[in-house]
């Protein structure tokens, strides 16, 4: 199918900026959505398949309605990965830094809305699909309504790949840099002076999981990131740290178990052995939901590919 549009009124500088240096935007565009475009001056012709052909041409409009500067490709891939169809329908958006945090595909905008609604949230998908950050971003937007009193971050100090007792440091410097994805995604949502004062004051705490056994959580929003790396016992005594007016949200690729050769993932165990409880929620993630390096969802479909031939 051909799909035709005229960008009117005529602006050289917004076509320049929507096409990008060399034309790279137009050639993510059909790279990402598997379409042919062709253009000259205000004039946009694509082909594909229809429903593809229509979708680039949303996302050519989008583009140049934010082109009064250049754009960068992750703004592109941003528009790529963002659903059309929910960008006005009520779904949630977050009070953080970012004023306009709010889910950019389906399955991001079901995972929001599972947050909110349930206790328990679990997320199973690959990396760079936003599991941890719109995770966080959730249990900000929770501290600044005064939905709960503190945020409590934790994951597992699994090593991929390397061995923890040879870094250097004590205790907490060795599990830091574990946990500085999480330091991260808490400066970028609160701005780094907020987050001090939010530590001074216990507002938020980031530990290694094994520092939760004992511990009650009440009022707090708490995440267990990279989850596919704890045990079946550590999972069960996660879950039951939680105390009254808490959340959970539980976050993990069950495809980067980085546990022994053998050893049961405590996320897969949890997923089956709560699929049935009430007031749990699960959130799955695919390659579509990557918001990445558009490389990412490639080499998430072949690794899932290569996986199913081997099994």
């Amino acid at each position: 199918m051909l799909v035709r549009h005229t960008f009117t009124p005529l602006n050289n500088s917004r076509l320049t900026h929507l096409c990008g240096p060399l034309d790279e935007h137009l050639r993510r565009i059909e790279e990402a959505l598997s379409v042919t475009i062709a253009h000259r001056h205000e004039q946009f012709k694509v082909d594909g398949p229809k429903a593809k052909a229509t979708r680039a041409m949303e996302v050519l409009q989008a583009l140049y309605e934010m082109a009064a500067r250049p754009i960068e490709p992750a703004k592109v891939q941003l528009v790529l990965a963002t659903d059309p169809t929910h960008a006005a329908d009520g779904s949630i958006t977050l009070q953080t830094r970012r004023a306009d945090l709010t889910g950019r595909t389906p399955n991001q905008t079901t995972y929001l809305d599972n947050i909110a609604s349930h206790d328990i949230t679990m997320a199973i998908g690959p990396a760079g699909t936003g599991k941890t950050y719109l995770a966080v971003a959730s249990a900000v937007d929770a501290l600044e309504r005064s939905a709960v009193q503190r945020i409590v971050l934790t994951r597992p100090a699994v090593e991929a790949g390397e061995r923890l007792g040879f870094l250097p440091g004590d205790l907490s410097q060795k599990v830091d840099p574990y946990l500085r994805p999480l330091y991260d995604a808490l400066y970028e949502l609160m701005g780094y002076d907020k987050v001090q004062k939010a530590f001074e004051r216990s507002q938020i705490e980031i530990a290694p999981l094994a520092f939760m056994r004992g511990r009650t959580l009440n009022h707090a929003f708490v995440i267990l990131d990279e989850a596919q790396n704890t045990t079946p016992e550590q999972m069960k005594m996660f879950l039951t740290r939680l105390g009254f007016g808490a959340k959970a949200v539980i976050t993990g690729d069950v495809s980067q178990v980085d546990l022994p050769k053998g050893d049961l993932s405590g996320l897969v165990d949890a997923e089956r052995v709560l699929k049935r409880v009430k007031g749990i929620a699960v959130s799955h993630f695919t390659s579509a939901d990557v918001v990445r390096h558009p490389l990412v969802a490639r080499i998430v479909d072949a690794y899932d590919g290569a996986r199913r031939k081997s099994t």
